[in-house]
């Protein structure tokens, strides 16, 4: 039996690292363990309300829940006027008004999204409603346009899912930038601002979801040297991050100079396991080589779990993609590929509670254990002698 979330949130935080790193299949729980993280840390009896991921300065997050801020009115009368609604919160209060950030926000997105797609925020308004003047604040709203370069523009758009979280990391990162020039000032005294004198944590959940991988590599690199510039001497902060994406992972995990990262897995009882990898680049970073051999120990010892079909079609996958297959299914055996793709999709991405067993049958482990051993011989996965 693992641990839960809570329990695992709680070894994160009694960790003396400057930066842990965590890589787990989407789905696994990493959003919820930046919530149980926030909690442990910064409760709400604490007298925390707002709910923006500055809650009493103890811990500044990025999440899913960071991307509920802002939410489309899409004008659905006119079809004209969609804009981006950001809730009042504490987080972009910071940015926009303190700070006046919004020149930077802007330059941040167009760079990882399009220069030509530009955002305006607006300024403060009054509107009527039921014959009384409303204070619509500034900074309370975002529209996008496109620049066509001859002081032209385009109507309002509304921009897609990736570029709004592309967008919202844009705020959150350049909130972090400040956050880290404001705490390198060693003495509390000379510091611009004492808003941030009791942040601990930094917690990233998963920033590069629609990013593509030239933009991914700068993100990644970019975010790897404003943590290393912070200095643990002075301000003590600890970066927790999270991903799903094994190229970010790679990269953060070079740049930022570590000797072990960890791998998140839900068990089959729903609890959870963190297991810490260690060594250099080329032993803790192979994560296809992990896969391997937690499925060459699962059907050795006869311990095969629902979980490892998930592990097979990933190592499936990663193996088609470096050998320059179009299909994960196209590296099966031949005589039986429709069975085998079918139990492995079944088992690994089956959604029906009636479908799903925690224990697989006999068959199905044997399954396990044919797909890895032909995968390894067929492939000419090196073996020690």
């Amino acid at each position: 039996m693992g641990k839960s979330l809570c329990e695992i949130a709680a070894q994160l935080r009694d960790s003396n690292k400057k930066v842990q790193l965590i890589y787990a299949f989407n789905g696994t729980g990493k959003t919820r363990l930046s919530r149980e993280f926030k909690n442990l840390v910064s409760p709400k009896d604490e007298g925390e309300t707002d709910g923006t991921g500055l809650e009493s300065r103890k811990i500044l997050y990025y999440n899913a829940f960071t991307e509920d801020l802002f939410y489309w009115d899409n004008d659905l009368e006119n079809d004209t006027e969609r804009k981006l609604i950001i809730r009042p919160n504490a987080f972009t209060k910071w940015v926009f008004e303190d700070q006046g950030q919004d020149g930077n926000v802007i330059d941040i997105f167009q760079h990882y999204a399009d220069k030509k797609l530009t955002p305006h925020f607006n300024v403060q308004y009054a509107v009527k409603v039921d014959d009384r003047d409303i204070i619509v604040p500034a900074f309370s709203e975002v529209t996008f346009t496109y620049e066509r370069g001859n002081e032209e523009r385009s109507d309002n758009v509304k921009i897609s899912k990736g570029e709004e979280s592309c967008f919202v990391w844009s705020v959150f990162y350049s909130l972090l930038v400040q956050v880290v020039n404001v705490l390198n000032e060693g003495e509390e005294s000379d510091r611009e601002t004492g808003q941030f004198d009791n942040l601990k944590y930094v917690f990233i959940d998963d920033p590069v979801t629609s990013l593509d991988e030239n933009h991914l590599i700068e993100l990644a690199v970019n975010l790897a040297k404003l943590i290393k510039s912070s200095d643990f001497n002075f301000n003590k902060i600890k970066f927790v991050i999270a991903t799903h994406n094994i190229n970010f992972y790679n990269i953060m995990y070079n740049e930022t100079r570590q000797n072990s990262g960890y791998i998140l897995d839900r068990l089959e009882d729903n609890t959870f396991e963190l297991n810490e990898i260690k060594g250099d680049s080329n032993n803790c970073l192979s994560y296809h080589l992990y896969l391997k051999h937690e499925l060459e120990t699962a059907v050795a010892s006869n311990q095969v779990k629902r979980q490892h079909f998930t592990y097979l079609r990933n190592l499936y996958e990663k193996t088609a993609s470096f050998l320059g297959y179009k299909e994960w299914g196209d590296l099966l055996p031949s005589d039986k590929d429709a069975y085998y793709k079918r139990i492995t999709n079944f088992t690994s991405h089956s959604t029906i509670a009636s479908e799903s067993v925690s224990e697989p049958t006999p068959q199905e482990k044997r399954t396990v254990g044919i797909l890895l051993e032909h995968l390894i011989k067929t492939y000419n996965f090196w073996k020690e002698t």
